[in-house]
């Protein structure tokens, strides 16, 4: 992953991005890329009969 950072408290998910941060033009070059899971990403949740889930987050900005 590249900053992000993730933890689960209690029954939330908790996502952290230090916005000051880049690593590039993406791939089409439309956009710069500020942080990624660089696919989907399994959650540590287990509780209730609830679990298998899943994420997958981009974000980014304008040039």
């Amino acid at each position: 992953m590249k900053n992000v950072e993730m933890k689960v408290e209690g029954d939330s998910l908790v996502i952290r991005v230090d916005l000051t941060r880049e690593f590039g033009p993406s791939s089409s070059g439309k956009t710069i890329i500020v942080a990624s899971t660089e696919g989907n990403q399994s959650i540590d949740y287990d509780k209730g009969g609830k679990s298998g889930f899943k994420i997958g987050l981009n974000v980014y900005r304008k040039p």
